[in-house]
């Protein structure tokens, strides 16, 4: 039982490996199989030292290793097909997560905003890009990378910043992006002109939440009054404490009532599908689709499936050491923080096909315990009786199955 559950997350690895269209050596992918491995079975810190001692190799392979580029969107997308499907409703989701770091010699070390902390900190961030199936509401993080430090994003360019960033590493997954899904759902900090109509350009459609007091206007019914000058882009005012309903679609939704309204957006100089909710405790929110063609339904649906890549992150660095690299190296770090995310994809695979009442944090455990226990028999030399100790080994590895 325990060879099969180890065997079946090498070929997971294997099999994605086999979807890349890069040639890879064998010497890499015999390396990269072995650090997968590696980041779901260290239970502690996972650095190039714990790689070195949980393994036959020595540090120095995975340091010229995590130097070597890789596309792992190409190696993710596998991932994701495998486990989601290539129909169905899906959204690309993309969110920020801050990086507790030290030290001055870091790359890109700077200011970066901690949701955890509600408040700026030092560290690193990465943005992260992921796919979002919205029946399975479950998450297959794609790529991340690491965001510049405030001073080297002004030399880039004149007036280039965090906005810019962000639309640039979707910029560099557009092909890949672009088979999977046009939707894109976001923060309500990305719901501005300086992101949205570039998106718009790229040909995706963001779906995210306006600021409560966001001016908008009822869309116009598109008659011409025959004058001069200018054709009429937007009606009346949107007053969302007496709204016009000859107007408004309503929405069957629970705790409370919604409305659909095809409205006029003033920051970002366009027409935008929004759903207002009236929840039972008061006040109202605005959710909001470039595609005009979207349902209500689809709009609220989608937008509450963007915090999935939220426990995505939680994921990546309570189990998987997101923030245990000590390397200095761009690069390095880089192929870290990916190495990172895929092996929680993996692990969710394993969840999803396999042992599905195990969570990600009871299945680390499993494959830990068979890998030591694997380890302890190689090096030790001996050849146990897998038939005479079969009961033994399913009480030592039926602890953690139990626990679930």
């Amino acid at each position: 039982m325990q060879e099969t559950a180890f065997d079946l997350y090498e070929e997971t690895v294997t099999d994605a490996l086999k979807e890349c269209s890069t040639k890879l050596r064998k010497k890499f992918k015999t390396a990269f199989i072995q650090t997968m491995i590696l980041f779901m079975v260290i239970p502690r810190k996972i650095n190039f030292t714990q790689m070195g001692r949980y393994s036959d190799s020595c540090e120095q392979r995975f340091r010229a290793l995590f130097g070597k580029g890789f596309d792992w969107v190409e190696f993710n997308t596998s991932l994701m097909k495998r486990a989601y499907g290539e129909g169905g409703r899906k959204a690309i989701a993309i969110d920020a997560s801050y990086i507790s770091k030290a030290g001055k010699k870091t790359p890109y070390i700077g200011k970066f905003w901690s949701g955890c902390a509600s408040a700026i900190k030092r560290g690193l961030e990465i943005p992260g890009i992921g796919i979002v199936d919205v029946e399975a509401r479950d998450c297959i993080m794609l790529r991340a990378e690491q965001t510049p430090d405030k001073a080297s994003l002004e030399k880039i360019s004149e007036g280039y910043g965090f906005v810019e960033w962000y639309l640039d590493v979707l910029r560099k997954c557009k092909d890949n992006l672009s088979k999977i899904t046009r939707y894109v759902v976001a923060d309500t900090w990305l719901s501005k002109a300086t992101f949205v109509n570039p998106l718009v350009e790229m040909n995706f459609h963001l779906i995210s939440r306006l600021r409560d007091d966001a001016a908008l206007w009822y869309s116009h019914d598109g008659v011409r009054t025959g004058k001069r000058g200018r054709p009429r882009v937007k009606g009346e005012r949107i007053d969302f404490s007496n709204l016009d309903y000859s107007r408004c679609e309503t929405l069957d939704i629970e705790a409370g009532e919604a409305y659909v309204i095809k409205a006029y957006s003033k920051a970002m100089k366009r027409n935008i599908k929004i759903v207002v909710h009236y929840p039972d405790s008061g006040d109202h929110k605005i959710y909001f689709s470039t595609d005009l063609s979207m349902s209500g339904k689809d709009i609220i649906e989608y937008y509450r499936t963007r915090f999935q890549i939220g426990f995505c992150f939680q994921d990546f660095k309570q189990f998987a050491g997101l923030y245990h690299c000590q390397a200095r190296d761009l690069a390095k770090l880089d192929f870290a923080f990916n190495a990172s995310l895929a092996s929680v994809n993996i692990g969710k695979i394993m969840r999803k096909e396999f042992y599905p009442s195990l969570s990600i944090g009871l299945l680390k455990s499993y494959l830990s315990n068979i890998y030591m226990f694997n380890r302890f028999l190689a090096k030790s030399g001996l050849r146990p009786n897998k038939t005479l100790n079969a009961k033994l080994v399913k009480e030592l590895f039926g602890l953690v199955t139990n626990a679930a």
